[in-house]
């Protein structure tokens, strides 16, 4: 009697036991649950937010720039017209500065274009036939397997891509550049590097630029290299994942 008191003792603890541990488990799953709900919740409430921000800045910018810049182009147009019309020779400078601000609108425009979307106005082969076309000597070269990008990585090698060539044609001088996508497993290669006058002893200050391009890339989980050359020039080199970062 002994006996059976004492299996049935140790069978009821082992199932107590059980029990306990399916239940832990339980609770466990269900907590870990609920903070990915929680941490989507507050992602979701962090892109809103962003989102209405962008919009914000947005309408700044059409309300206040928008309209001087088209009081400056509509000022010079008059000026340039007028000139003609008299049939004097039209002051250089004051042609600079009708095609400077019709080339400020231009940006201005697309400029909202992308704070009202944020998606990408084309693709980095656009961007490179665009800087070309604007005399920069810049190569694009893509290797590994082209697949559809998930968007935010999409944007994010687009927008460094921009960056990078805006950097080559500002700073680089006569230089030429190489713009580099390697589609990996996994994860997609951006590199853009030139042969320019950037000094290795001389690493540049962080500006807007390369912070934002920073920015983009911690938030997908991916690494960004940003500085001169051993050799001379300028490298960029952005390593995206391309899963979801939880």
């Amino acid at each position: 009697v002994r006996e059976t008191l004492l299996l049935a003792g140790w069978f009821v603890c082992a199932l107590v036991t059980g029990l306990a541990d399916r239940n832990w488990q339980a609770y466990l799953r269900q907590t870990e649950q609920r903070a990915l709900e929680a941490e989507r919740t507050r992602e979701e409430a962090a892109l809103r937010r962003a989102g209405e921000e962008r919009l914000r800045i947005a309408r700044e910018l059409h309300d206040s720039l928008t309209h001087s810049i088209s009081i400056v182009k509509l000022q010079a147009g008059v000026a340039v017209h007028l000139a003609r019309k008299r049939g004097e020779d039209v002051p250089p400078a004051l042609l600079a500065i009708q095609e400077a601000s019709g080339e400020a609108m231009r940006e201005l425009r697309s400029t909202l274009q992308v704070l009202r979307t944020d998606e990408p106005a084309g693709t980095p082969a656009l961007l490179v036939e665009r800087a070309r076309a604007a005399g920069l000597a810049v190569e694009l070269t893509v290797t590994g397997e082209e697949r559809p990008l998930p968007t935010p990585v999409d944007r994010a090698a687009y927008r460094i891509v921009q960056e990078a060539l805006t950097n080559a044609a500002r700073h680089a001088g006569p230089a030429k550049v190489d713009v580099h996508l390697d589609h990996e497993d996994g994860q997609l290669t951006v590199r853009v590097e030139d042969d320019g006058a950037a000094d290795p002893s001389c690493p540049p200050a962080p500006g807007t630029g390369l912070t934002g391009m920073r920015e983009r890339v911690t938030a997908l989980g991916g690494t960004l290299e940003a500085a001169p050359r051993a050799e001379g020039g300028f490298a960029v080199r952005a390593r995206l994942p391309l899963g979801e970062r939880r």
